[in-house]
């Protein structure tokens, strides 16, 4: 038996061992239904924005800055902290088993949302949006490997789950989906130093956050 972590494997390993497929989505509104803000969300995300950028100015931001400076101010304003929706950090992932390969992966999630009104097929609470953090000098498809892997363990329970892979700077979602193969659909890059891009990202997670 091999024990692989999650956070070693390569993209092509991913796609070998879990038979995912990439496809290109060039358009949110395919997928979701995109809310404006209001001015006070708008001046709350431009001081996120600010904050962010002060310290990135300095040098480089770590993982667990990026976490408390960008991430969780941004999952707050969207409505993540509020019930029935939970937070989680840092939790271990039930082995994840690759039939007919003799592997299994370990590996720790930086950030999953749950919803506590909806179960899946196992009783499970539902994933709402799966996220995988990376320090500001990070590319951040370097953690779109974790996040497939890890997003993969949800599809024996449910349909589809959201991703979001992030360095503080982009933003890459991703659009997980069960199927015969499973795929995967990368969404338009944010960049959340434009003040457009940052108002489409704190869009898409009102409406992932109220699916």
């Amino acid at each position: 038996m091999t024990i692989l972590n999650a956070r070693n494997l390569s993209l092509e390993e991913v796609q070998r061992l879990f038979g995912f497929q990439k496809h290109y989505n060039d358009s949110f509104s395919s997928l979701l239904s995109l809310e404006p803000l209001t001015d006070a969300e708008q001046e709350e995300l431009k001081q996120i924005q600010n904050d962010f950028n002060r310290y990135l100015t300095a040098g480089k931001v770590s993982k667990g800055q990026i976490k408390f400076l960008a991430v969780a101010p941004l999952l707050r304003l969207a409505g993540f902290y509020r019930y029935p929706l939970e937070i989680r950090l840092e939790e271990d992932i039930a082995d994840i088993e690759v039939e007919d390969e003799d592997i299994i992966i370990k590996g720790r999630m930086d950030i999953l949302a749950v919803t506590k009104a909806k179960h899946t097929k196992a009783n499970a609470y539902f994933w709402v949006l799966l996220i995988e953090s990376k320090n500001s000098q990070i590319d951040i498809s370097i953690g779109l490997p974790q996040l497939l892997a890890y997003a993969y363990k949800s599809l024996d329970k449910q349909k589809s789950v959201w991703g979001l892979t992030t360095n503080g700077r982009s933003y890459q979602f991703v659009y997980i989906e069960q199927g015969n193969p499973s795929t995967y659909q990368l969404m338009p890059l944010l960049n959340f130093m434009e003040s457009p891009r940052a108002i489409e990202s704190l869009q898409v997670l009102k409406a992932i956050c109220q699916l």
